[in-house]
């Protein structure tokens, strides 16, 4: 291999991540979720308006979880992600973490800053 070429895994296999550090490939997340639990048995209760005791009726509100779920994987991802930012770069505002990392992109070699 020559001087300046790039150095690359010929599968993601391992999603992006090799031991907790980004290889450069595309980060690829896998979720899973576990069912909504509901039940057909009748649950002893409480009505909350008359305090009574009550029968909880069986209900499925949210058949549908799948389009939450991957607002709120994405969501927690960015956040994440966004942490690690922080934590590398510091600064009190982003125009600060901003010059930071134009500070360090040099250090990178020319085909990762990109």
């Amino acid at each position: 291999m020559g001087r300046g070429e790039r150095v690359y895994r010929e599968t993601n296999r391992a999603g992006g991540l090799e031991g907790g550090i980004t290889n450069g490939e595309p980060l690829v997340i896998r979720a899973a979720l576990k069912p909504i639990a509901t039940t057909l048995t009748p649950t002893r209760s409480i009505d909350v308006t008359t305090r009574e005791p009550a029968q909880m009726v069986y209900q499925r509100s949210d058949l549908v979880h799948i389009p939450r779920a991957c607002v709120i994987t994405e969501a927690m991802v960015c956040l994440v992600l966004a942490n690690a930012m922080l934590e590398k770069f510091g600064g009190d505002s982003l125009r600060e973490m901003k010059a930071h990392y134009d500070a360090w992109n040099p250090q990178l070699p020319t085909h990762l800053a990109q």
